[in-house]
């Protein structure tokens, strides 16, 4: 791996020399768009605004062994070395086989001489990558293909712009494989009019996740898309299943999603169109994309990339955009690799949600209708992976950019009045695909109103989401799409609310992960009921956050209690700290520690700080003191996914923040590097790249749906956080990679001790003063962070 990084980082413009800088004026000019392209990470290497429509990226063929259509949920994977075209729709880190990666459109030098559908055509119409002729950067991809053409990618918003330089003396060919979106298609179009060197059409798709659940394999959303080429062509002809129809103008199919839930090999659909390479070897296209219907696509085309727009503005222009999100927070110092992992986590954060709605202010909803912005709503955004990104995501999010994260709120409001009232936890575009567990959207939406995102309809959010607490309906006795794709917003409903628990066998995934997330649901809707002005609904729903100890067995093992499944009659089954059963994605060891906003309260019931200091200490070092952070086995931390990804804050209420310090510093170090496997998991629509950036700056957002931050170490010696209306500084005397210990911390020119800051910080502002050093200073912050037990 060290040999492909260093080449790599080459290429990036983010190479491995170390030595100090004073300050970051070209922050865009530090992100890595390669890390996290290996190792699961899931991200992609190609061009996007912040949180845009469009993200014009490769599509690579799979690795040996893979059971997909592509290489990598994203499309892209450092290892795979061969390019079936470029999207112009992904969604950034996650996980299953993929999601969207709409219209690859692929240059190839050779006659379409049987269909690029068809099991014969192998890798055919597909070419070479090599990454030492391929080079990224916020805003800009290009490289040069095997086959020969040189391609260069940009993006606006809602529009996408390639040039393709065809090798002279050789045919010049432009595929588009209208069905062929990631995860398969039910439905595409194909109409091409050389006359206006136009070529439209779209793509009906979905199956996120569709594979897990014969009953979920659906298409919900409908991409349109019109490109406009600055040079004539020729009609080639389209293409279905196996046949080709050389000359045809028009074209329709789908892929379907076969009989597991896959694309199968044989089917598709799609069109080419001819250059003369001869008169003009250099073509330049202009695409724009709507969810809506092709006058969407053709107004957003008007709008943002008119007639005469070429590449190089398009990219200087996304650059600009990029440099002023990236500058919200400015460092000093660091060397460069780190730099550059801040930058990349940073840039990753905020790629999702994602732009929804056209230049004109109408998307497609749920319910089949097109709709409009709601009042005072600047924009729709679609991609919500809400078990992950309720966490610190969309806090880091509304920080730097309140009126966005109130939209994002408004949008999720939006979605559920059009989905009859349900909020799914994980949506794709229209789609309600209600992949993963709890319910994540009240405490979404109270962290975003904590931390300045107010400019939505918080009242009516409140009540939508009070009825879904405290009503069961039908979806949510219903086990359609269970395990993983459970349809009800909060599946068992009706026992939560008799049991004061998720028993074994409820409707869910895993019923102790399901009492956890929804116990975390219940405290932030607490929240949002204090924000909503219901002051008994938000004494209920604390109340209701407490019910975690009901799976509390301090006899769960002979040493010690965890938190582990419970049958409905009360009895504790069989119990191993080691397995996942009725968990989710961790193990029972793993989640113990889930319970941030009652941190106080879980250890009083692991017998008080020093018993769950051992505890702790156990959880992220093995036997032999090394440290067990990750990739160490189900008994221990694993800080690349979400349930483990808080604990390392609980050393806080034990009275020992040098070992949240050192034990968040570690976390770092090992899984966020400046390589292609620089993100140790998916990166779940920036949820794990937002930790980095939280922890970087020696802050976190503990709590589910509040704006008071713990505290750790900063990274940087200097870092400022603007956002509107006020500003934070960040100074760390003595930062660096072997200096974690805070020895004193000063507050707007004040000596404090507490490990964390209130909520009004945020609001308001202020200055940060931290000495740092190699040896811990156990004196200070021994003081426990407030603990919000139940009322």
């Amino acid at each position: 791996m060290r040999a492909i990084a260093i080449a790599m980082l080459g290429l990036a413009g983010v190479g491995q020399a170390a030595g100090q800088v004073e300050a970051v004026d070209d922050p865009a000019g530090e992100v890595n768009p390669f890390i996290g392209t290996t190792n699961g990470g899931n991200v992609f290497p190609g061009v996007s605004m912040p949180f845009g429509m469009v993200a014009f990226s490769p599509e690579e063929l799979p690795l040996p062994g893979r059971r997909s259509a592509v290489a990598a949920p994203g499309g892209y994977e450092w290892r795979a070395n061969s390019v079936r075209g470029f999207s112009l729709t992904h969604v950034s880190g996650t996980g299953c086989a993929g999601a969207s990666g709409d219209i690859p459109i692929m240059p190839i030098t050779t006659p379409v001489t049987m269909s690029p559908a068809s099991a014969a055509a192998g890798t055919g119409y597909a070419s070479n990558l090599d990454h030492s002729k391929e080079s990224a950067s916020p805003g800009r991809y290009g490289v040069a293909l095997g086959n020969g053409v040189k391609v260069e990618l940009g993006a606006t918003d809602r529009t996408a712009i390639g040039r393709f330089a065809f090798p002279a003396g050789q045919q010049a060919n432009l595929l588009f494989r209208t069905s062929d979106s990631e995860v398969g298609s039910t439905a595409s179009t194909i109409t091409i009019d050389p006359a206006t060197r136009t070529v439209t059409g779209s793509v009906t798709s979905g199956n996120f996740c569709g594979y897990l659940a014969a009953d979920r394999r659906e298409s919900y959303y409908t991409l349109h898309f019109v490109a406009v080429f600055d040079q004539p062509f020729e009609i080639g002809g389209t293409w279905r299943d196996e046949t080709v129809s050389p000359g045809a103008a028009q074209g329709s199919g789908g892929t379907s999603y076969g009989s597991d839930g896959h694309p199968p090999i044989g089917k598709g659909a799609g069109g080419w169109i001819r250059f003369d390479a001869k008169r003009t070897p250099v073509v330049t296209m202009r695409v724009g994309v709507s969810y809506v219907d092709a006058a969407g696509a053709r107004a957003n085309l008007n709008r943002e990339s008119p007639a005469g727009t070429t590449l190089q503005p398009v990219q200087a222009a996304a650059r600009a955009a990029w440099n002023r999100r990236l500058g919200q927070i400015a460092i000093e110092g660091g060397a460069r690799d780190e730099r550059a992992v801040f930058y990349t986590a940073l840039y990753h954060a905020l790629l999702t949600p994602n732009l929804y709605s056209d230049v004109d202010g109408r998307y497609s909803g749920f319910d089949g209708r097109v709709h409009r912005l709601s009042q005072g709503q600047g924009a729709q955004y679609a991609n919500y992976s809400g078990w992950d990104v309720y966490r610190s995501q969309l806090q880091l999010v509304t920080l730097l950019d309140p009126k966005r994260g109130a939209d994002i709120a408004q949008s999720l409001l939006n979605q559920a009045d059009q989905n009859g009232g349900v909020w799914d936890r994980w949506t794709h575009l229209t789609g309600a695909t209600s992949v993963m567990n709890g319910d994540p959207s009240p405490a979404s939406l109270a962290a975003i109103h904590a931390f300045g995102g107010r400019s939505f309809d918080v009242k009516r959010a409140y009540a939508s989401l009070k009825r879904a607490a405290t009503v069961p309906t039908a979806l949510d006795l219903s086990r359609k799409g269970c395990p993983v794709l459970c349809v009800g917003q909060r599946p068992g409903l009706d026992q939560w609310l008799r049991l004061h628990y998720m028993p074994v066998g409820a409707p869910g995934w895993g019923s102790a992960a399901d009492t956890l997330e929804l116990a975390a649901a219940d405290f932030g809707l607490g929240e949002l009921a204090r924000a909503a002005g219901d002051k008994d609904g938000a004494r209920q729903f604390r109340a209701r956050s407490g019910w975690w100890r009901n799976l509390f067995n301090p006899k769960a093992t002979p040493n010690g209690g965890y938190i582990q499944p419970r049958n409905a009659d009360g009895s504790w089954p069989t119990f191993d700290p080691a397995a996942e059963d009725e968990f989710v994605e961790g193990s029972g060891a793993q989640y113990l520690w889930m319970v941030p906003f009652d941190a106080g309260g879980l250890i009083s019931a692991l017998g008080g700080p020093e018993r769950a200091s051992q505890r702790l200490d156990a959880f992220f070092r093995k036997p032999d003191g090394s440290w067990a952070v990750t990739k160490s086995g189900p008994l221990h931390a694993e800080m690349d996914n979400e349930p483990s990804i808080a604990s390392p804050w609980l050393y806080l209420f034990t009275g020992e923040p040098w070992k949240t310090q050192e034990t968040v510093r570690e976390a770092m170090r090992r899984i966020w590097t400046n390589t292609p496997a620089g993100i140790s998991g998916n990166d779940d629509l920036g949820q794990m790249s937002s930790w980095y950036v939280w922890a970087a700056m020696g802050l976190y957002p503990l709590y589910p749906g509040r704006a008071d931050l713990v505290i750790g170490s900063p990274s940087f010696p200097s870092m400022t956080i603007d956002r509107p209306g006020t500003r934070i500084v960040i100074r760390a005397k003595g930062a660096g990679p072997a200096a974690p210990y805070v020895v004193s911390l000063g507050v707007d020119g004040r000596q404090s001790n507490q490990t964390w800051l209130p909520a009004r910080f945020i609001q308001r502002g202020g200055t940060l003063d931290f000495t740092l050093a190699a040896t811990p200073n156990r004196h200070w912050g021994t003081t426990a962070p407030p603990s919000f037990a139940p009322n």
